[in-house]
């Protein structure tokens, strides 16, 4: 018997039925080391972003600005465009002492917005069952907005899936890794500092993220990656995809709800706007 509130692909009308689901976030790892693999957003974070101290400030940021985006009131929206846009102003360098990049620069935005796009898409499919293709178009069309409420022009926007599934294998293909970026991963896939419960279900976070990568990324990066390894992924998201579509929403949406509560009360502590 189906229980009233389990979600399949095929239940999906809108990006806010899929965008909520807390098993997203194990594609989080997914887009940030992809996000890393282009030169222009990687040496970006190296250079500004303290994954020694803070290993997970960078998917916490995402994660409160894709909710707030996707389900937040307009106040909410503007709130963290500012906040994003206060966090990307130094990140800059004209390429004398290395890489240059701009955390404003809209292809390096684009590039963002398409990880984020295509690590949920990967995963949610993965979980929950596809999603119709008539239903696909209009959520990818949603999409945009991941880009455009930063500074992403629409237009960069690839027109329709197929212009996407394009700019997206070569984009794949044209990514670069080196020393410092490799160096980046390796303080995301094995954080110090960090909660001893994190630290017991890194294993897992680690199988989830090199499971879901592609696997000309893996290999850039170096990371460890045998046919045991792929049976424990298979594994894994074989139980997920049999027990998280029957959870209920509030289980579901359990970090949605939660990091948007956050968001909120510190909206509500902080000084008025002059």
């Amino acid at each position: 018997m189906r229980l009233p509130w389990t979600l399949r692909g095929s239940d999906v009308r809108t990006i806010g039925d899929m965008a909520g689901e807390s098993v997203l976030l194990a594609g989080g790892g997914r887009a940030i080391l992809l996000q890393l693999a282009d030169p222009a957003v990687g040496h970006g974070v190296a250079d500004h972003s303290d994954f020694v101290d803070r290993p997970l400030s960078r998917l916490h940021g995402t994660m409160t600005y894709l909710y707030a985006v996707v389900f937040g009131s307009p106040a909410e929206r503007a709130h963290v465009r500012r906040e994003v846009g206060r966090a990307h102003r130094p990140v800059h360098a004209d390429g004398s002492q290395g890489v240059r990049y701009d955390a404003f620069d809209p292809a390096s935005q684009l590039w963002v917005a398409a990880t984020l796009y295509d690590s949920a898409m990967t995963i949610f499919e993965q979980v929950h069952g596809p999603l119709t293709p008539e239903v696909a178009d209009s959520v990818y069309q949603e999409y945009a907005v991941v880009g455009t409420a930063l500074q992403m022009p629409r237009e960069l926007w690839p027109t329709d899936r197929e212009a996407f599934a394009r700019y997206w294998a070569g984009a794949v293909d044209a990514l670069v890794v080196d020393d410092v970026t490799r160096g980046v991963a390796r303080q995301l896939l094995h954080p110090v500092n960090v909660p001893w419960w994190l630290r017991v279900l890194m294993p897992v976070a680690r199988c989830l993220t090199l499971g879901s990568l592609p696997e000309s990324v893996r290999l850039r990066f170096d990371l460890p990656w045998s046919a045991r390894s792929a049976r424990w992924y298979a594994r894994v998201m074989g139980v997920a995809a049999v027990v998280v579509p029957h959870l209920p929403p509030r289980l579901r949406h359990v970090l949605r709800d939660g990091y948007l509560r956050r968001m909120r009360a510190a909206m509500a502590s902080a000084p008025p706007r002059g």
